[in-house]
């Protein structure tokens, strides 16, 4: 075998060489977006285009932590706070694994701490100003915000508002089908429910929040106001325009109402509030006072979340227990 000593190219030849191999490779394709991204919305006056579902989530009061965990979105959060009441029992599990930064709201430093990228609060006071977390500020921190659309300054709430809110933040998180599920087993509720109440006279309610000098009750734009209209009921203050406000004694006198709703939730008990309006001489004469006819409702039942449609039956069958 003749053995041949190999070819060595000049330095010149190997320049091309060499820069081919140290070169980038052409610019990789961007990555593929979320399917539905990205994703714009209008909520309350605010729109917002969401390139990917949020990571790491903040909700702020119950209602509206009980609609991401209706949608199993527990993961994508990094914390919570603010309960009106006991969470739902069907969402307990899923809630205890989430760190709660404060019994009420934290303030702007805690909840930044959390490092979100995503705050939906239930409220309006959970994007207080003068505590530093308007809306404005959280998108100066790099936070995108959501408010629970009863409390937008539009006003009306309906079964079709909960659902429509229900929808968004399943295509906000990147899950719209269960946004639909829900949707459709909710209406499924509803609907078995106005099936029973078919024909029958509604009774004229007023809800008892809270109050002394005067009565603290639901108005005529919140979700409070329909799940009385669905229940079978009439809201004495349905001309009250916001979801909630003040209305005087001699008002309630006046419009005679048949039945009180009690809001449960806070210090005050359900019995203490009852005795209250009992032992209220001015409220002797008013129909509801002298049948000595009550109903109760968890605060939580009454906004707008995903309790609404189970809330409507609980208080039918209240109202219309013969039905």
């Amino acid at each position: 075998m003749t053995w041949r000593r190999p070819t060595l190219l000049p330095a010149a030849a190997l320049v091309p060489l060499l820069a081919a191999c140290s070169a980038p490779s052409a610019q990789a394709p961007a990555a593929k977006a979320a399917p539905g991204f990205p994703y714009t919305v209008s909520n309350c006056g605010v729109k917002t285009t969401f390139q990917a579902p949020p990571k790491r989530a903040v909700t702020m009061n119950q209602h509206v932590t009980e609609v991401v965990l209706a949608l199993g979105l527990e993961k994508s959060l990094a914390g919570t706070a603010y309960l009106d009441d006991r969470i739902l029992p069907a969402y307990k599990k899923a809630y205890d694994t989430v760190p709660v930064l404060a019994k009420e709201y934290p303030s702007k430093e805690a909840l930044l701490a959390a490092n979100p990228d995503f705050v939906y609060g239930g409220y309006a006071s959970a994007f207080d100003a003068k505590a530093g977390r308007s809306r404005d500020d959280l998108k100066a921190a790099g936070v995108e915000t959501r408010l629970n659309m009863e409390y937008c300054p539009s006003g009306a709430s309906s079964l079709a508002d909960l659902y429509r809110e229900v929808d968004e933040v399943g295509r906000t998180f990147g899950v719209p089908d269960r946004g639909a599920r829900w949707t459709a087993d909710a209406r499924k509720t509803v609907a078995a429910t106005e099936k029973k109440l078919t024909g029958i006279a509604p009774v004229s309610v007023f809800v008892y929040d809270s109050g002394d000098k005067t009565a603290f009750t639901a108005g005529g734009k919140g979700i409070g106001n329909e799940l009385i209209t669905r229940a079978g009921g009439r809201n004495v203050f349905a001309d009250l325009d916001k979801p909630f406000g003040d209305a005087t004694w001699e008002q309630v006198v006046a419009r005679k109402p048949d039945v009180i709703v009690i809001y449960d939730y806070g210090s005050t008990t359900v019995e203490q509030k009852k005795q209250r309006l009992l032992e209220d001489p001015a409220l002797k004469d008013v129909p509801a006072i002298k049948n000595r006819r009550f109903a109760v409702m968890p605060l939580s039942d009454a906004v707008l979340g995903v309790r609404v449609p189970a809330a409507i039956e609980k208080l039918a069958t209240q109202l219309h227990p013969t039905r």
